[in-house]
């Protein structure tokens, strides 16, 4: 279960803005979204690593196995990120540092990458209890990994929105696996989207529908 001892208060009696970088590796902070997120290299999505070999599969064009993502830079970075997380003081230092630097009110996790194994998810879970009053989102395609944490610890946060994301290009969101586990989902579609991004140059504006537990789900514009 999840150990909810730590407090904000506590966090800041043995953690500082510079050791928790150097634990984190810092946050990544997308052009299109109103907040920071976190992320790791998407060399290390275990689904993922399989569906890039599936044709018409969300993964087989990954995005964030190009562009920016090839340049030496980014790649340390999200390989700082990566190694931190085996940190035992991680989800403090996480913690810390989003209720110092998120003014937004709101989070994502994993804008690149995806959940390692159950010990990633129960260390985000953590974070996101010691930041009540910010808003977090979580895209996954590791079910079976947000089955097996349900399984043992129940609901999620009620300031962490799950979505399990679909597998194929255009494919049905699975619903009914989310549903059973009281989370929501994401698509990823060539037309029909409904994410506003395409529409208003490529940013959310002030469009907060990942976060919005109301919107059952949300289908991205392929990219």
């Amino acid at each position: 279960m999840i150990n909810t001892q730590l407090t904000l208060p506590s966090l800041s009696q043995t953690m500082d803005k510079k050791l928790a970088i150097s634990i984190v590796g810092n946050f990544s902070k997308p052009s299109k979204m109103p907040c920071y997120g976190f992320s790791i290299s998407a060399k290390y999505c275990k689904t993922g690593q399989k569906l890039r070999k599936v044709p018409g599969s969300v993964c087989s064009k990954c995005y964030a196995l190009k562009g920016r993502y090839s340049f030496a830079k980014v790649r340390n970075a999200l390989e700082r990120r990566f190694a931190g997380m085996s940190n035992p003081r991680w989800a403090e230092a996480m913690a810390f540092l989003v209720g110092k630097m998120e003014k937004s009110g709101y989070f994502r996790f994993f804008d690149s990458g995806d959940l390692a194994d159950v010990d990633s998810l129960d260390k985000i879970v953590k974070v996101c209890r010691l930041n009540p009053g910010i808003s977090f989102w979580l895209p996954t395609r590791e079910y079976s990994i947000v089955a097996s944490w349900v399984s043992a610890n129940g609901a999620f946060p009620s300031n962490l929105t799950v979505r399990l994301s679909s597998m194929m290009l255009d494919g049905a969101p699975p619903v009914s696996i989310a549903a059973r586990l009281g989370v929501h989902t994401s698509s990823v579609m060539t037309e029909d989207f409904t994410c506003p991004a395409p529409k208003q140059g490529g940013k959310c504006g002030d469009c907060r529908a990942c976060w919005d537990k109301a919107v059952a789900n949300v289908g991205y514009k392929k990219h």
